[in-house]
């Protein structure tokens, strides 16, 4: 994946591959760029886990309810709430650790040693100690140490997979000569963590450690996202809300109970238990888990999460503004069209468009110039350049001859040399309607004029008195993804706008090749400023003749209500549109420092699919919160209500803490497990702007209202055997609709199947010794089928009532299971 070269590391790439660096080099350039490494996240220590576990409302739940049977002498409760304190920490490493694990994979990939060439010899080295200019060897089937330049090999072909997900390979050629970063074709460069397939590669490191792309990926995977989301801060004030809620009722609870006769060990355990089942510590929990999940699987596919809001925002993107130059298209311009005025020819022309170039500029397009242009004759003298500008749209360069004349030239936008020039108005249509046959032919068009003056540089260009020379003609072929990442983006029911500063005819001709739209709709620079002025939204499909500064404006007038923007940028003059846009984009490859900085989400190839493969993986994601958080409030609701009710009206505690720390095995890690899915293709919607519409809270409400009648129902129906019958009874119910709901809100998959055979497996419990500990009698097998139905039954009413209810509620349909 090609990656511009700094100008100030170019001189480093000047090594004699015979010779090698000496060690002296090698010892001051890693003294300058550090060793070649990623810098790894410290183990989980003990000490971690341990703050971790003081966070968790479960642990000190257990520890001062066990105090408690400790206190009124029942040692063995007070032992088996102690004991299962063992699975809960061990539930949480295992979480924590599988987060980890999915990060630190990604920094296994990188070699161990390399093989170099240092003093004219060829040495083995560890890997880390790489500096950019060493010259490396790689043989077939070792992965490439560092980012670097292939200068020689036969055969060549590298699995990139790790960086692009693409498994096929991927041909590489030696590079002659290092002059700049133009001369760099993407079958030149080679990345650190791919894999050499066939032949053998001679190559120049340039970027080591964490400056490559596998280290950029991987240092953001590791910090995270900053900030807080708005969804974050929602959802903590729900916390705060429901934590409060939950105490009142726990205090009111133990006032109850010890008006009932109960006593207060009871009226304590009462509102204990309540207070755990009713705490939604699993809430934040989950949201953070999903959220670092998505920075790491955004990372994955080459996009860079510089801020949290951005994980949460992708998803809901509805409008991309995207550049042209280096997204659409490929930014690399041939000369496919000339066109000289009267009484001049080709040379002529190019000569003229050569002179007017700015030196050392690198632009494509003066590069495809002066690849064609004849040389200049040595007696003429460039004196002075007047810089393109935003309000001019042209450059001009003033040159003196051997025989003491001035020559002023320009180049620049095609209308506006035409309009600078001295011409006959049939003569000026005749031209306007020469740029519109190779505007609509996808030409760039500049035109190219001159003026011959005194051999003094005048203090300011003159507006007007050019000779037409001629017009230029140059094609930018489209990203050959471009077609498919645009037609992706509208499956998504993503508008794609694209912002050039091409000729308008120019831009509807790309827009059409690319798909955008077959009659696209366009707004120029001008129109954007007036319609601006009126303050009424601008809908288009490409703005064409915009300056970099106009950016911000296009954000402008594309914002309506309930719209989400993503503009694209490379520039410092992007940065505010970057700063504008709901997600700001930077272009990695060849966007600046600037840009990056202010950006939400850098890519890492500048290609349009990565941002729409960012789209979907974050419509996944919301998808997967939405229904963990569904998960989440359809099983809680039955487990507060009916821990509330029953010792409310005066009947015996439904739950005991030991069963508390059952249900918390199963629930907390169901709810991240069950429902981490990837996007499989099938478009997901774009999420809503409230979490969850007013039919889905009526399906929530719904199937916890009737699993807490099913649980309720089966403690009552089985208390005549017994409490140690009624309570199996209704934790054989509960953990039977944890089960369905598990099936039916995920995407289906051996986990969520794994996760429910295990819960509906653990109704068994009470047939079991482990029944005692549980405090659990056995019910006998009619029963048992009996409760265990009617948990699963009221459990997947949900799907049924979510059927039943699509299509009503104002033609809203219900997205709480399988999409």
């Amino acid at each position: 994946m090609r990656r511009p070269i700094p100008a100030d590391r170019l001189p480093l790439l000047r090594t004699d591959a015979g010779l090698g660096l000496s060690d002296d080099e090698a010892s001051a350039r890693r003294t300058i760029f550090g060793p070649n490494r990623i810098a790894e996240r410290p183990p989980h220590s003990g000490a971690a886990l341990a703050r971790d576990t003081a966070r968790d409302p479960m642990i000190w739940f257990l520890l001062l309810t066990g105090l408690l049977f400790m206190l009124v002498g029942d040692y063995r409760d007070a032992a088996i709430l102690a004991l299962a304190i063992i699975p809960l920490v061990g539930m949480d490493f295992f979480l924590h650790r599988r987060a980890e694990v999915s990060i630190e994979a990604l920094g296994s990939v990188l070699a161990a040693s390399a093989l170099v060439v240092r003093r004219g010899q060829r040495i083995t080295i560890a890997a880390e100690e790489l500096v950019p200019g060493d010259i490396a060897i790689v043989e077939a089937g070792a992965s490439f140490p560092a980012d670097g330049l292939v200068l020689s090999g036969k055969g060549v072909e590298v699995d990139e997979s790790v960086l692009t997900g693409e498994a096929n390979p991927v041909g590489k050629t030696g590079l002659a000569a290092i002059e700049d970063s133009l001369g760099i074709a993407e079958e030149n460069w080679v990345s650190a963590g791919t894999r050499l397939l066939t032949g053998k590669a001679f190559m120049i490191v340039v970027f080591t450690g964490q400056d490559t792309l596998y280290g950029q990926i991987v240092q953001t995977a590791m910090a995270g996202p900053t900030g807080q989301t708005r969804l974050q801060k929602a959802v903590l004030g729900l916390v705060r809300i429901l934590l409060a809620g939950a105490l009142a009722l726990c205090f009111l609870l133990a006032a109850v109970r010890l008006w009932q006769g109960f006593g207060l060990l009871d009226a304590l355990i009462s509102a204990a238990t309540l207070a755990v089942a009713a705490i939604p510590e699993e809430f934040p929990v989950v949201l953070t888990f999903f959220l670092a999940a998505g920075v790491v699987h955004l990372a994955r596919r080459r996009a860079l999460v510089r801020h949290a809001m951005a994980v949460e925002n992708i998803g809901r993107v509805s409008i991309i503004c995207t550049d042209k130059t280096g997204t659409i298209t490929e930014g690399r311009l041939s000369l496919s069209s000339l066109l000289p005025a009267r009484g001049t020819d080709e040379n002529d022309l190019l000569r003229a468009a050569s002179m007017a170039a700015q030196s050392g500029a690198h632009d494509p397009l003066d590069a495809a110039i002066a690849a064609r242009a004849p040389p200049l004759d040595p007696s003429w003298s460039l004196k002075r350049l007047y810089p393109f500008t935003e309000g001019r749209r042209h450059e001009a360069a003033f040159w003196t001859g051997g025989e003491g004349c001035g020559l002023l030239v320009i180049k620049g936008a095609a209308e506006e040399v035409i309009a600078a020039c001295d011409l006959a108005p049939d003569e000026r249509q005749h031209w306007l309607g020469e740029i519109g046959k190779a505007s609509r032919r996808a030409e760039k068009v500049i035109g190219c004029a001159m003026q011959e003056t005194s051999p003094s540089p005048p203090a300011e260009e003159p507006r007007g008195g050019y000779k037409l020379i001629g017009l230029l003609g140059f094609a930018d072929p489209l990203k050959p993804t471009a077609r498919d990442a645009l037609a992706r983006a509208g499956q998504y029911g993503v508008k794609v706008v694209m912002v050039t500063g091409d000729h308008p005819e120019t831009a509807a001709a790309i827009a059409r090749q690319a798909g955008i739209a077959s009659d696209p709709a366009i707004i120029t620079g001008e129109q954007l400023e007036a319609g601006l002025a009126d303050g009424a939204p601008m809908p288009a499909d490409v703005f064409a003749r915009v300056s970099p500064s106009q950016k911000k404006e296009v954000v402008a007038a594309l914002r309506q209500p309930g719209a989400v923007i993503a503009v694209t940028g490379d520039g410092v003059n992007d940065v505010p549109a970057l700063r504008e846009a709901d997600v700001g984009i930077a272009m990695g490859l060849k966007g600046t420092r600037s840009a990056r900085e202010i950006a939400d989400i850098v890519l890492l190839d500048d290609n349009l699919g990565t941002i729409v493969d960012a789209i979907a993986e974050g419509r996944q994601l919301f998808a997967n919160l939405k229904r963990s958080f569904a998960f989440l409030l359809m099983i809680h609701i039955p487990l507060v209500l009916s821990a509330a009710a029953v010792p409310f009206l005066g009947y015996p505690l439904l739950y005991l803490p030991v069963h508390i720390v059952w249900l918390e095995l199963l629930i907390h890690p169901s709810s991240i497990l069950a429902f981490a899915s990837r996007p499989t293709g099938k478009p997901v919607p774009a999420p809503e702007p409230n979490f969850f519409s007013a039919p889905e809270w009526i399906v929530i409400a719904a199937t916890g209202a009737l699993i807490t009648g099913a649980v309720i129902l089966a403690f009552l129906g089985a208390l005549d055997l017994g409490i140690g019958q009624a309570r199996a009874a209704a934790l054989i119910c509960l953990v039977s609709a944890l089960g369905a709901l598990t099936l039916l809100l995920s995407q289906g998959g051996k986990v969520p199947a794994a996760i429910a055979g295990l819960a509906w497996l653990s109704t068994g419990l009470p047939l079991t010794p482990v029944a005692a500990w549980l405090h659990l009698n056995p019910l006998p097998a009619h029963l048992w089928l009996l409760t265990f139905g009617m948990g699963t039954i009221a459990a997947a009413a949900c799907l049924m009532i979510k059927m039943a209810s699509n299509g009503r509620y104002g033609g809203r349909k219900l997205d709480l299971s399988r999409s």
